[in-house]
Parts: C-alpha cells; structure tokens; sequence
C-alpha cells in the first residue's frame, strides 16, 4: 500500500473513530524528562482515572552523538486523557490517542518511537521491502530533545566541559507512529527493520495482555 493510499484510510478510520463514543482509551506521551515529568505527575495526581502502564528513558546513539528521550504509555478515561494530550504538548511533547476502535478493528497495532531522521529511513526502508503498513497515527514533538557526545566520556575533564555544552540542548524532533499490519509476517519485518535503525517499538498485544 502506497502512503496516499495509506492516508486515505487513515482519513476513512478518523471519520468513524470520532463517531464512536468511548470511556478509555490508551495513549502514549514522548518528549524529554522534564515534559513526560510533567505529565507523570497528573496522572500519578489522577490515579483514580489514569494508569500508567510504563514508563521507559531512551538513547539512541546515532554516529558520534546520544539523542535521549522519554515516553510513557498510559490507559484511562478518555477525558482525562485530553487534559494530559494538552500537558504534553504545551511542555513541546509528542502525544498519541489510541482509541478502542483501533484495537479492535486492527489485527497487529505497532507503536514507533525514534527522531525524526530514523524515522523517515525505516518508512523509506520498510517500502523498499515491499512490507504491507498502514501509518494510523503520528505526532511529533516541538520542544528540544538532550543530545550529547558519548566519545567524549574518554576525554579530558576540561575538554568535555567546552565541548558537552554545545550539544545539551539540541532540536531533535521525535516522531512517534502508530501503524497497523495485517499479517504476523509483517509484524515481525517491522520490528527488524525498526531493531536495524535503533527505532523503539512496541507491540501493542503485549500490551493488552499485560493490561
């Protein structure tokens, strides 16, 4: 399936997702430690409406640099979703709402976490493989993601104290997805292609089962 065609029943789902009325609903928050801070303490605050069914601390390290990140999924009413969805984004996160229907029209439900640069080479990589996908969902942060320069743990002290600063606070944009396959095959190809370009995923049956 070609994106334009993807979008197209991205766009056909949307319609009837927001026809449907739910209670909860699942949803996953990325950003740096200090915006999923932001949100992990309402929800711990709202304990009684959210769940936090984990929480992970990312880095990626790409050629000579680590780009570190946080994300959190969470399960809980659908109103107080929406309040988190604003937290997050204000504080420059990314956010996804999955709603049931999702869960329960889509056969196997993956969720990708990297910047944005990963992410463009595993779309690009996953098509070349003539793997089948549907991209459902996608957000991307606007606030900055740390970023440093591992090998520079081996210098010296007054060498690493020029140059860390310089790297601390750069824009990286993280893209997270949510796509949907039909078959167990693809599944899997996407988690390689996804291992191969140091992409964090999720299977979202895993997560229903521990739910």
């Amino acid at each position: 399936m070609t994106i334009i065609e993807s979008k197209i029943k991205v766009l056909r789902q949307a319609a009837r997702v927001s026809s449907m009325s739910s209670g909860k609903i699942w949803c996953v928050a990325a950003g740096n430690e200090d915006t999923i801070n932001s949100v992990a303490y309402e929800a711990i605050a709202s304990k009684d409406k959210v769940k936090i069914l984990f929480r992970e601390h990312v880095a990626v390290k790409e050629a000579f640099f680590r780009k570190r990140f946080d994300l959190m999924m969470l399960y809980g009413d659908e109103a107080k979703i929406r309040d988190l969805s604003i937290i997050c984004k204000e504080n420059g996160g990314a956010f996804l709402k999955i709603a049931p229907y999702y869960v329960k029209n889509e056969p196997y439900l993956l969720f990708l976490v990297a910047p944005e640069n990963l992410i463009k080479r595993f779309v690009g990589e996953a098509e070349k493989k003539k793997v089948n996908f549907n991209l459902i969902l996608e957000d991307k942060t606007t606030g900055f993601i740390e970023a440093d320069v591992y090998l520079t743990a081996r210098l010296p002290k007054f060498i690493r104290d020029i140059i860390d600063p310089l790297f601390k606070v750069t824009d990286v944009v993280l893209t997270t997805l949510l796509v949907s396959v039909s078959r167990g095959e693809d599944a899997e190809k996407i988690k390689e292609i996804s291992a191969h370009n140091n992409i964090f995923i999720v299977d979202f049956k895993n997560i229903l089962e521990e739910d």
